[in-house]
């Protein structure tokens, strides 16, 4: 089988191997692809793997040993999934594999705002406490969690996650987005509301949900007036959750205490995405999902979903 990967760098830059996948076959590995270079390099391909690089119709009726898509990632808006089933080629993702990895961002980035941690190494570098009267100091207000109510939109594998964390710091939490399924754990606190209470009630709000039509935009001029102005909002979701240019008027304003995003919704962004200039925003360049262990059991499922197809018996297919 000739295996082609198209945009292997984002995945894998060079500290894990591929070579799990040449069992199968010849492996070309291609850091990145623009959209010329799609059909030269993937003509011969029988399997062709990718991340973000779009695949149209007209793109995919020209590969004509085409057999099998492995999308490495759990997303895959970018091919034309209709294109591929008419074509009888598999489109398989990986559901699971960065659950605990995007869950401590959203913490790492919600302490940063708590206690600033990095502003106070530097001020402790640059010698504000070797000149301090006293034996502490601080430059912000410092926020401890424990009693706070942790707002959930999105309660899946990744927000159930953040929803146990929240607990064992002693947070309330709240969820909002589907039903109850049956496995939800019974944690003293929790309960489920909707979206309108949630956004009242919440001293944290955490996106996990996914771009949907009827969730694109929900955090917009009119979602952020209902919130807590001592409020923090999160998102390692998806960027096009929040129309940007209303969170940051927002947060110049005073409207809320802080956000703190890993996706935005152009990636990489504008210089002048309004959110890169606004106060009391941090922002991250995608990286929740991007550790080491998590990118390790993103390969072994890409290899697995690739054997299971090989084998007649796909798995993880989505069209």
């Amino acid at each position: 089988m000739n295996i082609v990967i198209l945009d292997g760098h984002a995945i894998n830059p060079g500290d894990l191997s591929w070579d799990a996948l040449r069992e199968f076959g010849s492996l070309d590995v291609f850091d990145r692809t623009t959209e010329d270079l799609i059909v030269p390099r993937a003509r011969e391909a029988e399997a062709l793997l990718t991340t973000r690089v779009t695949l149209s119709r007209q793109t995919l009726v020209q590969l004509k040993r085409l057999r099998y898509i492995g999308e490495m990632f759990t997303g895959f808006d970018e091919i034309d999934l209709k294109a591929a089933r008419e074509m009888n080629v598999p489109v398989t993702n990986v559901p699971i594999y960065g659950t605990a990895s995007v869950a401590q961002l959203v913490f790492a980035l919600l302490l940063e705002h708590c206690h600033h941690v990095a502003l106070h190494s530097a001020a402790t570098h640059a010698g504000e406490w070797s000149r301090s009267p006293d034996f502490s100091f601080w430059k912000t207000s410092l926020i401890e969690l424990q009693g706070k109510t942790m707002g959930i939109i999105g309660f899946g594998r990744i927000g159930r996650k953040v929803g146990e964390i929240a607990v064992a710091m002693g947070m309330s939490v709240i969820a909002a987005g589907g039903g109850p399924p049956s496995d939800i754990p019974d944690w003293p606190g929790f309960q489920w509301c909707d979206v309108d209470e949630l956004f009242a009630v919440a001293d944290v709000i955490s996106l996990h949900c996914p771009l949907l039509p009827q969730t694109r935009g929900m955090i917009n001029a009119a979602s952020l007036s209902r919130m807590k102005r001592s409020a923090f909002l999160v998102n390692a979701a998806r960027g096009p959750l929040i129309v940007e240019q209303d969170l940051a008027d927002a947060l110049n304003d005073g409207q809320l205490a802080g956000a703190a995003v890993d996706v935005l919704s152009d990636e990489p962004p504008k210089l002048d995405n309004p959110l890169l200039h606004a106060r009391n925003c941090l922002v991250t360049p995608h990286i929740a999902w991007a550790t080491k262990e998590a990118r390790t059991r993103l390969i072994e499922t890409v290899v697995a979903n690739l054997r299971a197809f090989i084998e007649g018996h796909p798995v993880n297919v989505v069209n």
